[in-house]
């Protein structure tokens, strides 16, 4: 005689959350990569020019990136679940007004307010499963989940957005979100219990958020109108010299001014710590170009559709799983120093590679390869900064150390694609002027981007070489 084992209400409660979590994780990641593909038809309806196009992807991530740490302080001193919820309502709404957007200017402010409640949302996905999966198996299989639900969104995103833009339209890549949201907020409400952090003094640095977020925002104006009007321009300078006041005053702010920083600045004291970030800076600014640049010269100069440009990544994708998952069994052995280093060379030969594809390239000869090269650099080097970053810390220190990661990687992906697009800009621009056609000095527009690119790379592995040999 057998016996079966039903579930209780108590199992299929965890399941609502455990589902819920990586379900709002899943969208956040997906959000910053399922809009990659629309570009090239966006830039045709809002008529956006080279340098307010990165304004598009730029808008969510410098906001996401000034608030994220922000975020999660929030949702320890007023609870998980509460914070979750608001972060959900605010994601879900900003996600409707983008993809209800009449011009280009309403849809950056829309995907800048997606940011604001992907910040909010994002922290609180992670410390509630950490608050409401405390035995040890449990805790295992649902960060694994959630970990998995990180890494395919990106993945799902670029081939999701394909298929939406070409059979549907470019704007239920934001819309679909709403039924997804009301969703999420359902499970949330009915399965997740509130917890808080804990019953000290809530002080929160919105002065710093507020400032590095604003700096960031000036410094990319400056640098992405540089190409249009001249570093010599007034509105260049007043950016750039508002971007150093806003950045100064962030950084005075978490040395002397705020009670609890953001980001204390000691924390960095740590050579491993410091070195995981730089990391995560330059080779985020080369590797988030990827996306970018790859979807204008697959549609533009190559003439993909949507959907084919979608399928294009699939490679890259499978690249970055295998890079992550396969050094898993070995990360302890081989260590953040030659982990870094192999990750780096590897994404460098892709980029290079990559480098060279001009207007007669074909997949199969010119994109394959070099797809999985970065692929799976890129998947090496995320396993490797984060190992770097929480590398020999306190147990206590290793949430911080996570959070500041992520913040630094948004932050090199916002700026490197500044500065790349300023670079390619100019580029095509000189290329115009000497006779070239468009689709020629597009070509080598975006290639000297991606050759840029590849400098980025290179400088990284200077860093890496001071990277921790093993862990603790």
């Amino acid at each position: 005689m057998t016996t079966t084992l039903t579930p209780t209400r108590e199992d299929t409660r965890l399941n609502v959350v455990l589902a819920a979590c990586c379900l709002g994780q899943f969208l956040v990641i997906l959000t910053a990569s399922v809009f990659y593909v629309a570009l090239p038809v966006i830039q045709e309806t809002f008529a956006f020019d080279a340098s307010s196009l990165l304004w598009v992807a730029n808008s969510y991530a410098i906001v996401y990136a000034g608030f994220l740490l922000l975020g999660g302080r929030l949702a320890d001193y007023f609870g998980r679940r509460r914070l979750f919820l608001i972060g959900i309502v605010m994601f879900t709404l900003a996600s409707m007004l983008a993809g209800l957007a009449f011009n280009a200017l309403s849809l950056i402010i829309a995907r800048g307010l997606m940011g604001l409640g992907a910040a909010v949302m994002a922290p609180a996905t992670l410390t509630v499963l950490g608050t409401t999966f405390t035995e040890q198996r449990q805790r295992a299989k649902a960060f694994g989940l959630w970990g998995a639900a990180s890494g395919s969104g990106g993945a799902v995103g670029v081939v999701i957005g394909g298929m939406f833009t070409e059979w549907l339209s470019w704007r239920w890549v934001l819309l679909i979100n709403f039924p997804i949201g009301v969703a999420l907020f359902w499970a949330v409400a009915r399965a997740v219990a509130e917890t808080r952090g804990g019953n000290g003094p809530r002080r929160l640095d919105v002065p710093g958020s507020l400032s590095i977020t604003l700096g960031l925002i000036c410094l990319v104006y400056g640098i992405a109108e540089s190409g249009r009007q001249g570093w010599g321009s007034t509105p260049v300078l007043v950016a750039l010299a508002a971007a150093v006041l806003l950045i100064g005053f962030f950084l005075f702010d978490q040395a002397k001014l705020a009670a609890q920083p953001l980001v204390p600045l000691e924390f960095f004291k740590n050579r491993s710590v410091s070195v995981a970030n730089v990391i995560a800076v330059v080779a985020t600014a080369a590797m988030f170009s990827v996306f970018y640049f790859f979807t204008l010269h697959m549609h533009v100069v190559l003439g993909y559709s949507p959907i084919e440009t979608g399928l294009a990544y699939i490679p890259l994708s499978i690249g970055v799983f295998a890079g992550a998952r396969g050094l898993s069994p070995y990360v302890g052995v081989i260590g953040p120093r030659r982990i870094l280093l192999i990750g780096l060379s590897i994404s460098l030969a892709g980029m290079v590679w990559i480098s060279q594809a001009g207007t007669d390239a074909t997949f199969l000869a010119d994109l394959l390869a070099p797809s999985l090269l970065l692929g799976v650099g890129q998947g090496i080097v995320t396993t490797g900064t984060a190992m770097a970053a929480t590398a020999n810390l306190p147990y206590h220190q290793a949430g911080l150390a996570s959070g500041v990661l992520n913040t630094t990687r948004q932050l090199g992906g916002a700026l490197g694609l500044t500065v790349l697009v300023a670079v390619s800009t100019a580029h095509t621009n000189a290329l115009l002027g000497s006779g070239s056609t468009a689709i020629d000095a597009l070509s080598a527009g975006y290639m000297r981007a991606f050759a840029m690119a590849s400098a980025f790379l290179l400088l990284a592995l200077i860093p890496a070489l001071f990277a921790p040999r093993t862990t603790r």
